[in-house]
């Protein structure tokens, strides 16, 4: 008896929050690297909830087991906060001014997400860069996963 009341207490002090329901959030920073401020920059953050099983088809021995027909405007979303950033590049090439200045929108968001009680959990980022003379497209992409 007194071993089950000591493990309810530890549980109860130190063991609620492993049973609290997370919620997580992403928001999806989008860095232009296209020169002379043609490309479009954005932090993008959702305000619509989805439920990914609607747009989910099963397969089983190569045969789908729901049939239903997923539109690519089923899945786009109407809510969400669109804020501006610089580009990377300017007409004379990288712009260390406009980097700064992205940083310091970026830390504002991170700031308020933080302030709003969520936790920044984990980043990831990738590029598709410039590949020469032919190629004046590319994006900086990171991803910030938040979770509370």
């Amino acid at each position: 008896m007194k071993k089950n009341l000591l493990v309810l207490l530890f549980l109860g002090m130190f063991g609620l929050e492993a049973f609290a329901q997370q919620e997580f959030k992403i928001i999806t920073v989008v860095e232009s690297i296209v020169p002379m401020g043609i490309g479009r920059s954005r932090i993008i953050d959702s305000q619509t909830q989805s439920n990914y099983e609607e747009f989910t088809t099963d397969r089983t021995d190569g045969k789908k087991s729901n049939q239903k027909e997923i539109s690519r405007s089923d899945i786009k979303v109407d809510e969400l906060e669109e804020t501006k950033l610089l580009n990377f590049f300017s007409a004379t090439g990288i712009n260390f001014q406009n980097i700064a200045s992205n940083d310091a929108v970026i830390a504002s968001k991170v700031n308020t997400m933080v302030a709003d009680g969520w936790k920044l959990t984990f980043v990831t980022s990738g590029v598709e860069s410039n590949a020469g003379a032919d190629d004046g497209q590319g994006i900086f992409i990171t991803r910030l996963f938040f979770s509370r």
